[in-house]
């Protein structure tokens, strides 16, 4: 069975043992990590969406990881990854919204 796409959903939490509970510069960073990379990511208030082959996806939260470990000294990060795989179909996260949405303009009439 071979997985076409998955879109993960990551979302690093409050930084531990720190005088804030601001992740916004963290959040800055990783998303311009992301932005950088050639998949494709959308930021929104719970997350971001990254979609793309599981090696890739997964090499790039690691790198998310590391650059706040390094470059923006937080020693622990508790990361929650959410994982959606379909083999049937090639499917977008927003080809799903639209779906739902065209079901709510239907429901309308």
């Amino acid at each position: 069975m071979t997985i076409r796409r998955k879109s993960l959903d990551t979302n690093p939490q409050v930084k531990l043992g720190t005088a804030t509970a601001s992740v916004s510069n963290e959040i800055a960073a990783i998303t311009r990590l992301a932005r950088e990379s050639h998949l494709h990511t959308v930021l929104h208030l719970a997350g971001t969406t990254i979609e793309g082959p599981w090696d890739e996806v997964m090499d790039l939260i690691g790198q998310m990881h590391e650059l706040l470990h390094t470059k923006h000294n937080v020693v622990r990060i508790q990361s929650d990854i959410r994982v959606g795989t379909r083999v049937d179909k090639v499917q977008s996260p927003q080809d799903k919204i639209d779906v739902v949405e065209a079901k709510l303009r239907l429901d309308a009439i």
